[in-house]
């Protein structure tokens, strides 16, 4: 019975060095040594002590991963898809993933002792972490440290975003371009900057067509049904209401169906409707209208992608090579329409 790296060695007749050498990938061994080893640990189901093994090579062979409690981040599904995504590629190559969930206002002791204690190659920071003004320079530690999302203050990290500003303009412009002049936006919380980023593009949208910006068209929250359902029941309440909806996900795009129908209208004959789509497994935008017009990134290839600059920086990239913006196409489909001219406003900015 071999149950442990000395029982190894004395089964193949080497020394626990060597073999020790030979599992954790030492140039000095011969390929035909570690070829030896590697099928005989395999087939006496031997596995190496992770304690030791991180003191023989210097890794964890993990990627950890940050988010704060107060954030109830684990309750949404794009995350959970996020996640997905990260442990995919991390299995692939060998590693395994942690999770921190840490109370507010504990971040930087966290992150002093997680990486103090050796545990893991890399961090990942969910945000918001990296923007708030308290904790905005752990992105500046000296340790391998990827963010997802852009960092909204500047700071010079490894980063996957996409181009959330761009999109929101590119969807508002769909909109524009079938008429609708009453569009309104149902946006994440604005104090994330995927959700600033939409809020700007649609605003510079709506002035670059020359249309009243309405406040009252406008509502920021969680990702949720209810959110979406309460949003847009109140804007279909008002005398002029929206003849579109822009929404931050399909979640909230579900929610908002729910309300233009109980408001006895259709889609898209009365209101167009579309939405950001995050790919997530469990929320296919046909739950929230048939072929519903999207603005598409895979949320769990960006967790892939993460994982793989958490693998980099660790390797030794440098974070200034590893931020990248992803675009997000428009993917047309029956749930927007030309605005009926009968309930069509004019909405033009006052000369």
């Amino acid at each position: 019975m071999v149950r442990n790296l000395k029982d190894l060695a004395e089964h193949l007749k080497l020394s626990p060095a060597t073999v020790s050498r030979a599992l954790n990938g030492f140039p000095e061994v011969s390929a035909k040594t570690r070829r030896r080893v590697e099928e005989a640990a395999e087939r006496l189901n031997y596995r190496p002590n992770p304690v030791a093994q991180r003191l023989a090579t210097g890794r964890a062979d993990a990627i950890g991963i940050l988010f704060s409690t107060a954030d109830h981040l684990l309750a949404n599904p794009i995350v959970t898809d996020l996640l997905t995504g990260i442990s995919e590629t991390a299995a692939e190559h060998g590693l395994a993933i942690h999770l921190f969930p840490i109370k507010a206002g504990e971040e930087r002791s966290a992150c002093e002792r997680i990486v103090g204690s050796g545990a893991v190659d890399a961090l990942v920071f969910l945000s918001p972490i990296l923007d708030r003004p308290e904790t905005a320079d752990l992105a500046e530690i000296d340790f391998p440290v990827v963010c997802h999302g852009r960092p909204l203050l500047g700071q010079s990290v490894a980063s996957l975003s996409v181009d959330n500003l761009g999109a929101f303009a590119k969807g508002t412009t769909h909109l524009t371009s079938l008429g609708h002049r009453r569009i309104a936006l149902l946006n994440g919380e604005e104090d994330y900057a995927y959700a600033r980023d939409r809020r700007q593009g649609y605003l510079a949208t709506l002035r670059e067509a020359g249309l009243h910006i309405d406040q009252d068209l406008m509502a920021q929250g969680p990702q949720s049904f209810a959110e979406g359902y309460a949003a847009a029941g109140r804007m279909l309440d008002l005398l002029e209401r929206p003849t579109a909806f822009l929404c931050t996900s399909v979640l909230v795009a579900t929610g908002a169906a729910r309300a233009i129908a109980e408001a006895g209208l259709s889609v898209p004959g009365d209101v167009s409707l579309m939405a950001h789509d995050d790919v997530i497994a469990a929320l296919p935008p046909e739950i929230a209208a048939p072929s519903l017009t999207v603005l598409r990134s895979s949320v769990r290839l960006a967790g892939r992608r993460v994982a793989e600059m958490a693998i980099e920086r660790r390797q030794g990239t440098p974070a200034s090579d590893l931020a990248e913006v992803w675009d997000v196409p428009l993917i047309p489909g029956a749930s927007t329409a030309p605005v009926r001219t009968a309930a069509a406003a004019s909405g033009k900015a006052d000369a």
